[in-house]
């Protein structure tokens, strides 16, 4: 089975959510179906929205299947647990928010599977890509809001009040812990990285309706037990640099047990060789520019909001740019890098 392995990439399943537009296509060139498209999700092995290989001899194959097929030659030593509950470990996604989306919050693992009938809670980081100017983010609470007063403000209909904006523009991370009130407002585009979860409880929705007339539904007595109401007013990511060759850039964006995310630039003609030993597998996103995947079989063309999934036991590869280039590459850290 191994030296069938190869670099695998997938037909997104969109979502019509109605806070989206058409700005993936407007300003990425995607071909979209007709109406609102919200959600495009690139890499999926959850079971509302499984993708499917879209080349190879895998073609038409969904991820899950695929997890069940190639097990730990796919996911990786690190991810044995999540092959054990026959789960692939993340969920990558590009959201259009051309409407703002509900004020939310997710529980962690320990709150979902006691709750939601054994699913996983939802860790997650934002990859700004495209902001008009002025754009923002909620994320957390401000400064002297607790419980209490979160609650009267929510009854009350005041819950602006409480909450925290972040001013963001394209190229800002934003990394959101299970817990975290959030919500992505308009004249976003996000690229996304998370657990395999949807587990989300909206606490406000700006009194719209939805598709069927109907207000949506919201979930703020859950809510209520699993926001941290210590996270005052928190920011955008800080990077840090990481060691690289000559013409690269390396920088973490995100760090926790789930994934640990990198944002690598590449100058023209530069390239980044890497090797996935059985540990892990890596997920790599070309998000400005055009780029190469080489290894033993025939090349992966990688252009802008691309991604691509390296199985774990692929071996070596090499990501080549044809101009400056800049990636998000992420993968299931190890124990050390995760506490």
């Amino acid at each position: 089975m191994k030296e069938q392995i190869y670099p695998l990439t997938f037909e997104p399943v969109l979502k019509d959510y109605i806070w989206g537009g058409r700005n993936l296509e407007r300003l990425f060139g995607r071909r979209l179906p007709p109406g609102i498209v919200a959600e495009s999700w690139e890499i999926s092995g959850h079971p509302s929205a499984p993708t499917r290989v879209d080349r190879g001899p895998w073609q038409g194959k969904t991820l899950p299947e695929l997890v069940d097929l190639l097990g730990l030659d796919l996911v990786g030593e690190r991810s044995r647990s999540m092959l054990e509950r026959g789960k692939f470990p993340l969920l990558v996604k590009l959201l259009d928010a051309n409407r703002p989306l509900s004020v939310q919050v997710h529980p962690d693992d320990e709150y979902a599977a006691r709750h939601e009938n054994g699913e996983l809670g939802k860790t997650e980081m934002w990859y700004v890509l495209h902001a008009r100017p002025g754009a923002r983010l909620i994320f957390g609470l401000k400064n002297g809001v607790t419980k209490e007063s979160f609650r009267q403000a929510l009854e009350a209909g005041q819950l602006e009040k409480c909450l925290h904006y972040l001013p963001v523009q394209a190229g800002d991370a934003v990394f959101i812990p299970a817990g975290s009130v959030h919500a992505i407002m308009d004249g976003l585009i996000i690229a996304e990285i998370q657990q395999n979860s949807d587990t989300t409880y909206r606490v406000y929705d700006w009194n719209r309706l939805g598709a069927d007339g109907k207000p949506r539904p919201l979930h703020v007595d859950k809510a209520m037990e699993v926001i941290n109401f210590n996270q005052i007013e928190p920011g955008p990511v800080v990077p840090q640099s990481l060691p690289a060759e000559p013409g690269q850039s390396r920088e973490r964006i995100a760090a926790c047990p789930y994934f640990t995310v990198e944002r690598v630039r590449l100058e023209a003609g530069a390239s980044f060789r890497g090797r996935t030993d059985g540990s892990t597998f890596e997920i790599w996103g070309c998000m400005e520019g055009h780029a190469r995947l080489d290894w033993a079989g025939s090349p992966v063309d990688l252009p802008a909001i691309r991604f691509v999934l390296v199985p774990a036991s692929l071996g070596d590869f090499r990501l080549e740019a044809s101009g400056p280039a800049v990636f998000l590459r992420a993968y299931v850290p190890n124990a050390a890098e995760a506490a």
